[in-house]
């Protein structure tokens, strides 16, 4: 049976993802976890205000704004496209 698996730096992320992770990575990891508390704070007072349709649709976005945070640390500690040589590197130092 075949092994389809890509190994660290067999595969390159294009200059439009290594450009946007650029940017992001300056981002603190914890203001993703504040917009999502901000998020499910603003739904529940839309909720409290009889506003059923905009507290679900605000509050939806706690979940994407998680999981853009977990990217992001990823990406911090990671890198999209860590080489062998520097993961190596980084488990002997």
């Amino acid at each position: 049976m075949s092994d389809y698996r890509v190994s660290k730096g067999e595969a390159r992320e294009d200059q439009v993802t290594s450009a946007i992770e650029k940017v992001t990575s300056q981002a603190p990891s914890s203001m993703f976890l504040g917009m999502a508390l901000g998020s499910m704070a603003v739904s529940v007072a839309f909720h409290l205000s009889h506003k059923k349709h905009e507290a679900l649709f605000v509050g939806q976005w706690a979940a994407p704004l998680l999981l853009m945070g977990i990217y992001n640390k990823m990406v911090k500690q990671h890198g999209s496209d860590a080489s062998k040589e520097s993961s190596d590197r980084s488990v002997h130092a």
